[in-house]
């Protein structure tokens, strides 16, 4: 990654932090976004602590004019993008009929019309460059009924679709689009989930083979693999990562 520029949404905490230090860590320079500017600036700390150039940019992806400022800065500052992973998103549980018509579009605006925004407008230097690397953080929830995080759970299964027909179209063209759907992740959003309802959330990972939930830094990894030339040969594809299925017997 010596050289490269990734933009990540979401990049102050959690996966997107995670993210940020696996790839500065293999030489890329960080493109922080997102709404809240503190916890921005402080993942972007950590990656000028490994010798990584680092711009945080508070931006409300769920809005087109911001997307596409995102991307000038990142080139006015950088002079080329190479990499951009889609992982701003999240949601709340509740059931289906207690959802507004307002809180729905919300999650679907976070959680998919964001990467359809910001793909779009990040796409074209990469054309023009020859080579680009888009990473959408999807979730399992994209995969499986889930009445109680319904919003979240379509949203996920739109950008599975929309990382698949992205790469149809950019593949030939230079660009890579590859997806990872998460399972339990150990992030703020999923721990104040799970307070809120009264949950213990080291529980949540008994339910898997691993025994026990995610750490964002091993996203990152997986990120890292899609954004990365060891890749070169995978576009159109979404990962499911997560602790394996769980145990039935011994």
């Amino acid at each position: 990654m010596e050289g490269r520029v990734a933009v990540i949404t979401g990049g102050g905490t959690g996966i997107g932090r995670g993210t940020a230090l696996t790839l500065a860590e293999r030489g890329a320079d960080i493109v922080l976004a997102g709404r809240r500017a503190e916890p921005l600036k402080s993942t972007a700390a950590q990656v000028e602590a490994l010798g990584r150039r680092a711009l945080a940019v508070p931006t409300d992806v769920t809005e087109p004019d911001a997307c596409r400022a995102l991307v000038a800065t990142t080139l006015d500052e950088f002079g080329h993008l190479d990499v951009l992973v889609n992982n701003a998103g999240g949601g709340v549980t509740k059931p289906i009929m207690k959802w507004t018509d307002e809180e729905w579009q919300q999650v679907l605006d976070l959680n998919l019309s964001s990467a359809w925004y910001l793909s779009r407008a990040a796409v074209e230097p990469m054309i023009n460059q020859g080579k680009g690397a888009i990473v959408n953080i999807s979730s399992g929830a994209s995969l499986l009924a889930m009445p109680q995080a319904v919003a979240y759970a379509a949203a996920k299964a739109g950008l599975n679709n929309l990382t698949g027909s992205m790469a149809a179209a950019w593949t030939r063209k230079g660009v890579r689009v590859n997806g990872i759907a998460c399972g339990a992740i150990r992030t703020p959003g999923l721990e104040s989930d799970v307070k809120r309802q009264g949950f213990d959330i080291d529980m949540i990972g008994q339910s898997n083979g691993a025994g026990r939930i995610g750490e964002p830094d091993e996203i990152g990894y997986g990120v890292l693999f899609f954004a990365s030339d060891a890749s070169s040969f995978c576009s159109g594809q979404t990962l499911y990562m997560h602790g394996a299925p769980g145990p039935a017997g011994v």
